[in-house]
């Protein structure tokens, strides 16, 4: 792993990398590497849990179906462990603002994937086109906490019906993850209060079959690009 240099207007530390083929040397790829030892503490968050959460959420987007979150792993690099995400080439001039009326279908499974995950800062900038017109999301660390913490961008859909294969996707996650090797992979990101907490959030969502809609607090982040 090579680092390149640091993200600007991160508020981690947070490193574009070079990861080089180990064997021949002829592949490689560049990645976002965010250590654990450059997170910034919250008083909400564990110290030191940000880069797991970044790859639960990989986990869980995997384990649903959707959305497109790039692959994540946790690895050691350079200023220690911490998470690798494949960089993703995109269009700096599109994020949800200038999506949400092009890419309804998208935004409507980020939004449900959001409420799964209780993300805290869903901003507009998290969502990223890619040269094939694929949508990405990304900014996961701040995700998984056991109390409601959802501020999004995205209530575009709040109080409509979730939609049945939508829905149908989200049972069969709340089946797998009791189920090896979800349950393995979470077991070793978050603590076991936050994976009770996901279940319970998921069956809920299911029980209710409707977008949630904005609760008590600020629902919104800042700032929300």
């Amino acid at each position: 792993m090579e680092v390149l240099g640091l993200m600007p207007n991160a508020s981690n530390y947070t490193f574009l990398v070079r990861l080089a083929d180990g064997g021949s040397g002829d592949g490689e790829t560049f990645a976002i590497y965010k250590p654990r030892a450059g997170e910034t503490p919250l008083w909400d968050f564990p110290l030191g849990t940000l880069c797991l959460r970044e790859v639960a959420a990989y986990e869980v987007s995997h384990a649903i179906g959707w959305p497109s979150v790039p692959p994540t792993v946790l690895r050691e690099g350079p200023h220690g462990a911490g998470s690798v995400q494949v960089f993703v080439r995109f269009d700096p001039g599109q994020h949800y603002f200038t999506l949400r009326d092009l890419r309804a279908d998208d935004l409507m499974r980020v939004a449900l994937f959001d409420a799964v995950a209780n993300n805290a800062d869903r901003k507009s900038g998290h969502c990223l086109l890619d040269e094939d017109g694929h949508m990405w999301v990304i900014d996961h660390g701040v995700c998984f906490h056991p109390e409601p913490k959802l501020r999004t961008v995205i209530w575009d859909f709040a109080g409509e019906p979730i939609p049945e294969p939508l829905a149908a996707n989200l049972a069969a996650f709340a089946d797998r993850l009791s189920e090896e090797p979800l349950r393995s992979a979470l077991a070793g990101l978050l603590d076991p209060l936050e994976v009770k907490i996901l279940r319970e959030r998921t069956t809920d969502l299911l029980d209710s079959g409707l977008f949630p809609t904005p609760g008590l607090g600020r629902p919104y982040p800042w700032p929300p690009v």
